[in-house]
């Protein structure tokens, strides 16, 4: 994780932690996954390990920052949602953009917040899909503005 320890955050925060940790443990091809607020900024993010990057030839993630999945997230997000409203095409559920070498998938949690995977051109679709709906399921009505502004502390307390 790049956030700090856990220690001291609330149960909803560190249950939020574990479930962003088994969604990069538990899908094959996932290397990175990140939570954005609806104003751009990341709330939680799992990077890949270390030795699992250098095994695979190095590290697969954008620039190798979760910083960076975040602003690709929260950028892929604000482009489809202004793309929905010219085609008044109502909320915008979900957005997977299909690389030579690699997917970046972005799904709506709850009031603009996004989650954001980067994965291998070659990962099943359907269970990251899957996956991540589970994630929204149990992560949406959790995320209070409370929750948030307690994420966000945690995040700059990191960095």
């Amino acid at each position: 994780m790049t956030a700090p320890s856990t220690f001291g955050l609330s149960s909803e925060a560190r249950n939020l932690h574990w479930l962003l940790s088994n969604l990069v443990e538990e899908v094959p091809g996932v290397h990175s996954v990140t939570v954005v607020s609806s104003d751009g900024l990341m709330l939680l993010s799992s990077d890949p390990g270390l030795a699992a990057a250098k095994a695979a030839g190095g590290n697969r993630g954008p620039k190798g920052s979760s910083a960076d999945l975040a602003t690709i997230v929260s950028g892929i997000g604000s482009l489809t949602i202004g793309a929905a409203k010219l085609m008044d095409g109502g909320g915008v559920k979900q957005t997977m953009v299909a690389m030579d070498e690699g997917s970046v998938f972005v799904m709506s949690i709850s009031d603009g917040s996004l989650l954001g995977v980067h994965a291998n051109p070659d990962c099943d679709m359907s269970v990251v899909a899957y996956h991540m709906a589970l994630f929204v399921g149990r992560a949406g009505h959790v995320l209070t503005p409370e929750l948030r502004s307690e994420l966000r502390k945690s995040m700059e307390s990191a960095q």
